[in-house]
């Protein structure tokens, strides 16, 4: 059931990142003993726990089929069905581990992760951005900020204000979080606030 579309959204002066789009990941189908020869097995992807896409791999001697439907643009859907091939390289401490090979034309890096779009293919190929590429020093802050709020149980957010010290937590620590978590906040919205006012004056 389902399809792959695009998967990409656009922001203002960034790139796409690679948490935009649906991947696939060898080092979990090798972990999961999917990438036995003559396997067959479906993948899905799901979103607030309902399937929003999926589709079918046959793996074969060095290589797995991927069969599903796309469609660009609210256009038609089109069946794909294509191999990527599959390599292998020993570890360290024995064993080895696996990679895909990307099958965009001209390409054929090793690789762990896919990205769709309408055929699967490296971050290289579609020029995708980790999310951490696009960040500003204003959003590490917030992000680091977060993640103290996360870690007191306080509601995710830097504008949801504080709240109140975590059962079993000491006061020390609990003041020495806030501490930071306040100067991260600062920091974050006096970033923020100068970038608004640049982008005003030109």
């Amino acid at each position: 059931m389902g399809g792959l579309g695009s998967g990409n959204y656009w922001r203002w002066d960034t790139r796409s990142t690679t948490d935009s789009y649906r991947k696939l990941d060898v080092r979990r189908w090798a972990r999961d003993g999917l990438l036995r020869t003559g396997k067959h097995f479906g993948w899905q992807w799901t979103q607030e726990g309902e399937t929003v896409a999926s589709i079918r791999a046959e793996v074969g001697d060095g290589f797995v089929t991927l069969d599903y439907r796309s469609r660009e643009g609210g256009g038609d859907w089109q069946p794909m069905r294509y191999d990527v091939h599959l390599d292998a390289t020993p570890c360290h401490l024995g064993g080895k581990r696996c990679w895909f090979l990307c099958p965009a034309r001209a390409c054929g890096r090793r690789v762990a992760v896919l990205y769709g779009g309408k055929v699967f293919a490296c971050r290289r190929c579609y020029g995708l951005a980790y999310p951490s590429q696009n960040e500003t020093q204003a959003d590490r802050a917030a992000r680091r900020a977060d993640r103290i709020r996360d870690r007191l149980g306080w509601e995710p957010g830097i504008l949801n204000g504080p709240g109140p010290k975590p059962k079993g937590m000491h006061w020390h620590t609990f003041e020495r979080l806030v501490a930071e978590h306040d100067e991260l906040l600062e920091l974050s919205c006096a970033m923020m606030f100068d970038r608004l006012n640049s982008r005003v004056r030109v």
